[in-house]
């Protein structure tokens, strides 16, 4: 008789769905070209600290390449893009022979048939006979080197950059510390390390990594790279417990006990992450498909899985606490960063709200407490706010959770803080308050030249406005519902008739001259007129009329695909990787290698032309989508390209984050049986689904015929059976009525 299955909300997980994620997906990225722009990151979801090889010289945003044959060190990362590199670093590197502390002479050479990456478990053997093995808990992790017997053995730990400081206890095996390495923290932020070893130490010492001094029986160092080395017997096997803490050097003493005092070693540790995974996998557990597209959903639902980090600690007490990353004070409750919510708003939170509505609920507070603690509303928090990109997207998670239900938090204290946001500018980066507030109030629209990006600004403010308005209009705030009611229209203001594209317009109400809908930049950000003018999310049809009609919008929607991949670099003036990734794409001026038009394949629903969205849905995934290490058509972000994709095989999107509905594509599988949280299952059949099947020629919810071109919230979580019938025709007379539309503030 075999073990008894482990269960998570009813749900067997005795099958190992874990080993279907390679946590190298996407990693064969650089500068001109990304594929992902990710690293092998071994985390548990969520998890406060995350941990990766490191091939790049330390301060790298490029922290780990496929292209590599190094390795230089091993060590906690937070990193959410390649773009705004990574703060609270150390790294540990296992050295045989003779000590070696300089970072590129201790690079230890690898090939990838001796590296193992999954989310519960990182391995590599180096060529020089060391073998490294990763495995995580929430705020920290256990390692395992195993030197050779015929050379000494030695543990480099790295202080990476800026300031840092080691101690050494030999008698208990330990070494402790901090580092202070971040760009956007208090001044006094500090990341307290501490490690545990099951073996005596042979000699130990301190170093620092400007010069490389070593000095050999010191046990304590401060200053700048500050770090510590070990020395252990030829042959030694040892393994090392870490815990970190933002709030003091005691807190990790109790985190290091609680997370990983009842495990051995690794071997235990491991068990239980790869439980974790296991039971989060078996709630999206999927039917049918080949055993690469499991791989591709696997992996993706991994990434999808891992961001915004928790910033929160549990006390002696078991409390949660944090050390605020914007006013440096220690609070009681709930803290989350390292994302940002332009990349994220339309995909990876809305998965949230399905996955994980009690941390969403959690997160909302979070949101919240950080617009008291700083004065802002959270754009791109690393840990604190960057206000990176565009828009003021914190007031979509925030009406998206409150549509659906989940409402731990005060919806006029929400409104509130969105109306600072949209009446001022703040003093950091783009989407920290409103760039050109005043003149999108007053004029309606955000002024070019003035502001770069200002058509792309004022597509994402009239969304974000709508969602205030949403918001407002459905706990009864009269007084924001009138403020917001005509903003949310301001797309109209940036379209132009004669061309049909939305484009820059000037103080005066004149067009920007020169228009070239292929060029990129200037009044678009990170994309051209071809991607932009999609964006207006909460009024497809408001869209449509100004298009004249369904034909013409359909006609427009098809050329963006029928267009050559031609780039016009415009105001970059060179060629940006989003550019050559739309190339690579080879799906004409279809960028989904980045944000803006990720959602423009499922309008085709909202004009009485579904088959069109159901078949480019799936071409996407097959074709963009893999999980090799060119397994991303561009920066994964957060889990915002690897979201789309967990979406989109299920047959679902969330083209308006802020209203309850989810809008159908294409299933990817026979069968998904969600398990929620409420421990209802929702289960998604597509009977006859094939590489060719991509057409839904019928549907049933709940066994009731089912034409609309979407379904709500409700309908998931409350549990039930959406059943397709699949076919490889397009069915062109089903969904096709006005009531099978998608919401849209304009009915008709």
């Amino acid at each position: 008789m075999g073990p008894a299955p482990n269960k998570h909300w009813g749900v067997e997980t005795t099958d190992d769905l874990v080993k279907y994620a390679n946590t190298l997906q996407g990693t064969a990225s650089d500068f001109g070209c990304s594929y992902g722009n990710t690293y092998p990151t071994t985390a548990l979801p969520f998890s406060m600290n995350a941990w990766s090889p490191q091939t790049g010289k330390n301060g790298d945003g490029w922290k780990y390449q496929y292209s590599a044959t190094t390795i230089r060190g091993f060590g906690q990362t937070h990193q959410c893009s390649p773009w705004v590199n990574d703060y609270a670093v150390f790294t540990l590197m296992p050295v045989a022979g003779t000590l070696v502390v300089d970072e590129n002479k201790r690079a230890a050479a690898f090939h990838h048939e001796k590296e193992t990456g999954r989310p519960d478990y990182y391995k590599v053997t180096f060529d020089n006979g060391i073998t490294t093995e990763i495995t995580p808990v929430e705020r920290g992790a256990a390692m395992r080197f195993s030197y050779p017997q015929t050379a000494e053995g030695y543990l480099v730990l790295d202080g990476y950059t800026q300031l840092s400081g080691v101690n050494i206890d030999a008698g208990h095996r330990r070494i402790s510390g901090w580092v202070n390495n971040a760009r956007w923290t208090p001044a006094q932020f500090r990341n307290y390390f501490v490690l545990e070893f099951d073996q005596p130490f042979v000699r130990y010492g301190t170093w620092e990594n400007e010069k490389n001094t070593i000095l050999t029986d010191s046990t304590h160092r401060e200053g700048k790279g500050a770090g510590a080395w070990l020395q252990f017997p030829k042959g030694a096997v040892v393994q090392v417990k870490i815990a970190s803490s933002y709030i003091s050097p005691e807190q990790a003493v109790i985190t290091l006990q609680r997370e990983l005092g009842k495990y051995a070693g690794v071997d235990d540790t491991r068990q239980a992450a790869q439980q974790v995974w296991n039971k989060l996998f078996h709630r999206v557990l999927v039917e049918g498909g080949t055993e690469e597209q499991k791989a591709t959903f696997y992996s993706c639902l991994f990434r999808a899985n891992l961001f915004s980090h928790q910033f929160f600690e549990y006390n002696e007490q078991g409390q949660p606490v944090y050390y605020s990353p914007y006013d440096g004070a220690i609070h009681n409750g709930y803290m989350y960063t390292d994302n940002g919510f332009w990349d994220t708003f339309r995909s990876q939170f809305p998965l949230n709200t399905i996955l994980h509505p009690t941390m969403e609920g959690q997160y909302m507070q979070a949101l919240l407490a950080a617009q008291q603690q700083c004065g802002w509303l959270p754009a791109w928090s690393f840990p604190s706010e960057t206000g990176g990109m565009l828009g003021n997207h914190a007031i979509s998670l925030l009406t998206d959770a409150w549509v659906k239900g989940i409402r731990p938090f005060s919806a006029d204290s929400a409104l509130k803080a969105y109306y600072h946001e949209a009446t001022n500018k703040g003093p950091w980066g783009g989407a920290n308050g409103r760039q050109g507030w005043k003149d999108y109030f007053q004029l309606g629209y955000v002024t070019y030249p003035e502001s770069q990006g200002s058509t792309a600004q004022t597509l994402e403010y009239a969304y974000d406005d709508f969602c205030a308005w949403q918001l407002a209009s459905k706990t009864g705030n009269r007084f924001y519902t009138n403020v917001f009611a005509r903003q949310m229209y301001n797309y109209r203001n940036v379209f132009d008739p004669a061309t049909n594209f939305m484009r820059g317009r000037q103080m005066n109400g004149q067009w920007a001259p020169q228009f070239d809908p292929l060029d990129w930049g200037g009044p678009y950000t990170e994309g051209n007129a071809w991607h932009y003018t999609w964006s207006v999310f909460h009024d497809v049809q408001g869209l449509i009329n100004l298009m004249g009609g369904e034909q013409k919008f359909t006609a427009k929607l098809d050329s963006v695909f029928s267009l050559p991949n031609t780039i016009k670099p415009g105001t970059y003036g060179g060629i940006i990787h989003e550019m050559k990734e739309m190339q690579l794409a080879n799906m004409g001026q279809y960028a989904h290698g980045n944000q803006p038009i990720q959602h423009m394949i499922y309008l085709y629903n909202y004009a009485r032309q579904p088959w069109k969205a159901q078949a480019h849905v799936r071409a996407v995934m097959d074709q963009l989508y893999n999980a090799t290490e060119k397994g991303f058509p561009g920066d994964e972000d957060q889990g915002g390209m690897s979201s789309w994709y967990v979406l989109s095989a299920l047959g679902i999107y969330a083209v308006c984050p802020g209203t309850d509905q989810y809008v159908i594509g294409s299933p990817l599988f026979p069968k998904v049986t969600l398990t929620l949280e409420n421990g209802k299952q929702f289960i998604i059949e597509a009977k006859n689904n094939n590489a060719g099947n991509v057409y839904i020629a019928n549907a049933t919810l709940n066994g009731k015929a089912y034409t609309h071109n979407w379904i709500t919230h409700a309908d998931i979580v409350n549990g039930g059976v959406l059943h397709f019938d699949m076919s490889n025709k397009p069915a062109t007379g089903r969904g096709i009525l006005n009531a099978d539309k998608p919401f849209s503030l304009t009915t008709k």
